[in-house]
């Protein structure tokens, strides 16, 4: 009898072990959010917090979608190609949408619209030519969609004398404008906004570009099926107000665009019907 029992106790403990084994074995590891935490407002690093309107929102989505998340810091160039990799799941930075990162990678819906400007030092008498040519230092960060406009519409040109100096972020570009190795920086005007609310000694001279998208990124072809999840929760904060409270703790007062942003044609997952919204999309 007492042999019995000890065999039943044998079987049922191998049994719990073996359950664990398995649950513990099919866990799901938390996804890993790239981010670049040199981008204010959009990602930073303050007190050993990762702060951010990308980070707040990040958090927020991945709560309401059950996803355990964790963020990763990169330089920006590093991003694509870790995306790319799988070295991370999900992009979330400042990421403006464009056709040829459109192969590359697979974007969500956007969130924001931005325009790249041009920022140079406070009362410079630098305007938004005059800081982009005739023999200007131009700051720009290395992989950025403000490189690759300024290489084809600018440093291309057989007419106009200008260098390019590329950084790994914006705030070692500004510091250096700041120290006179530059004359000039090409960011996006969230980004230049934020440096002149913080009391920089910059100015933005102008605009260059108008209505460029901004969107979370997944791995080409979407392997662990994120897009839906993602394309809801962007939509679902947007909806629900909660979108336009963390843009504003960041950014008081700024007009927030409509959600989703303008959909450009050339983005594949922009076509209808968009993955988790099958009543959006570019026909």
């Amino acid at each position: 009898m007492l042999q019995a029992i000890s065999k039943k106790v044998l079987i049922g403990a191998g049994a719990l072990a073996m359950s664990f084994v398995s649950t513990s074995s099919f866990a799901q590891d938390p996804y890993t959010v790239g981010v670049e935490a040199s981008f204010p407002p959009w990602a930073y690093v303050e007190s050993g917090e990762y702060k951010g309107i990308a980070i707040d929102a990040m958090r927020s989505i991945a709560e309401d979608a059950g996803l355990e998340i964790e963020f990763k810091d990169l330089p920006f160039p590093s991003l694509i190609p870790a995306l790319s990799a799988g070295k991370i799941d999900i992009l979330a930075t400042g990421l403006t949408v464009t056709e040829e990162r459109s192969q590359a990678i697979d974007f969500t819906v956007p969130w924001w619209e931005t325009n790249d400007v041009v920022v140079v030092p406070k009362d410079s008498g630098k305007n938004v030519f005059t800081a982009v040519c005739c023999g200007a230092r131009v700051g720009v960060q290395g992989g950025s969609s403000q490189q690759a406009w300024m290489e084809e519409n600018v440093v291309n040109s057989s007419d106009i004398d200008v260098e390019l100096a590329k950084y790994d972020s914006y705030i070692t570009a500004i510091n250096d404008m700041g120290t006179g190795r530059i004359d000039s920086v090409i960011v996006d005007d969230t980004s230049a906004q934020e440096y002149v609310a913080a009391g920089r000694p910059v100015e933005i001279a102008g605009k260059i570009y108008i209505r460029a998208p901004l969107a979370l990124a997944v791995t080409k072809g979407d392997p662990k099926e994120l897009l839906p999840k993602l394309n809801q929760g962007i939509v679902q904060l947007a909806d629900s107000g909660e979108w336009q409270k963390i843009v504003h703790e960041y950014m008081p007062g700024i007009t927030v665009p409509p959600v989703p942003s303008n959909m450009p044609e050339f983005v594949d997952t922009y076509k209808k019907p968009v993955a988790g919204l099958p009543e959006l999309g570019n026909e």
